[in-house]
């Protein structure tokens, strides 16, 4: 890989992977590692990019395999067995509850990531890419390797649930 190619890519999106890094694990640190670890297996993969998908989907399909890898670990740390981390089902449950960025944000906003923080993992990945990071239906089931009916599918889903859990804390806060 040519370095100015690499510095392009990094230049082009790195804001936007970072974001995406630290939205998923809710921790700046943490995203800055991950962040290191995309580009590593950008460098390492990048002979075998054939160039089918764009390079915004493709660092996206990179950064989120990194943070499968992250949570994966993360779980089977905090259970201390070998315990299969389905990502499908499982919550994603990050080392930090309260980043700074999140302060950042207006209170309505924050109350949607605090609820989008107990949804699945394929619901969060689809709600980050679709509505935080302006990713298409067609570009989300490329990165995630999804039909656009499974997107479709699971951001209704999502929607549904995130709507759900606002009104329960909503109903919570008025009591």
């Amino acid at each position: 890989m040519d370095d100015s190619f690499f510095l392009r890519l990094y230049e082009d999106y790195n804001r936007d992977v970072f974001n995406f890094l630290t939205y998923l694990t809710r921790n700046r640190e943490v995203a800055e590692d991950l962040m290191h670890e995309v580009y590593v297996r950008v460098l390492k993969s990048y002979g075998r990019f054939e160039g089918k998908s764009s390079e915004k989907t493709w660092l996206f399909a990179i950064a989120k395999n990194v943070s499968i890898d992250f949570f994966r670990k993360q779980s089977t740390s905090m259970k201390h067995t070998n315990i299969h981390f389905n990502w499908e089902t499982e919550q994603l449950i990050s080392v930090d509850h309260s980043p700074e960025h999140v302060v950042e944000v207006g209170e309505e906003q924050k109350q949607v990531l605090e609820a989008l923080h107990t949804c699945t993992g394929d619901q969060k990945m689809v709600i980050l890419m679709r509505f935080f990071q302006d990713l298409s239906i067609a570009e989300t089931a490329e990165v995630l390797s999804w039909t656009e009916s499974k997107v479709k599918t699971t951001q209704h889903r999502a929607i549904k649930a995130l709507k759900a859990k606002l009104e329960a804390r909503s109903v919570r806060e008025d009591r």
